[in-house]
């Protein structure tokens, strides 16, 4: 049984970025917030928008940080500690360069590969928890990272991104009632 408790969607706040590559976190709490009904709001206190749902019966909250990728662990260790949650019932899902489009990996712990929201987040609540990463591709040059996710990607990109998050929805109910290891399974056979 997972302790899942808090999903964090990683991403800018603008409008300009809302549909750039490094906005698949947001991507993801949004589309989660559709299926089971949650409706988010500006939480001041936190600088993020948040909202509760219930999967399988179990409350979860879903956070969007409004303080720009690089700043997000500040409002979801602010979210933490009011509702007193731990961070082992963090799912904080994100873009991922190192994995190509179509692809999506869920685990627990590990650096932060370069990703400065993750980076963040680590500081702010350590590094034990369930990641979601939500393969965008990689520009081909590390130069051209920072531009190719602050842009859309091309319509087979964005498609394959919705596609994971779909799948990685799907698998919700299963990390809730049989854990990580159950999900992680599903979800990465689903792939082959």
């Amino acid at each position: 049984m997972s302790h899942l408790n808090i999903i964090v969607g990683l991403g800018n706040p603008e409008d300009k970025y809302e549909r750039t590559l490094h906005n698949a976190g947001f991507w993801f709490v949004d589309a989660v917030a559709r299926k089971y009904g949650g409706q988010f709001r500006y939480e001041k206190k936190f600088d993020a928008e948040c909202c509760r749902i219930n999967i399988q019966g179990e409350e979860v909250w879903l956070v969007k940080p409004q303080s720009y990728m690089n700043l997000s662990g500040g409002p979801v260790r602010g979210v933490m500690d009011y509702y007193r949650l731990k961070p082992g019932g963090l799912l904080v899902a994100h873009d991922e360069i190192d994995l190509p489009p179509g692809t999506v990996r869920l685990k627990k712990g590990g650096g932060h590969g370069g990703h400065n929201g993750i980076r963040d987040v680590i500081k702010h609540c350590g590094a034990d928890f369930m990641r979601l990463r939500l393969g965008v591709g990689h520009p081909g040059e590390k130069t051209r990272v920072t531009g190719y996710v602050l842009k859309r990607g091309s319509a087979d990109v964005e498609r394959a991104v919705e596609d994971n998050i779909d799948e990685a929805i799907a698998v919700l109910p299963l990390l809730m009632d049989d854990g990580l290891n159950a999900a992680t399974k599903a979800l990465h056979t689903k792939e082959e």
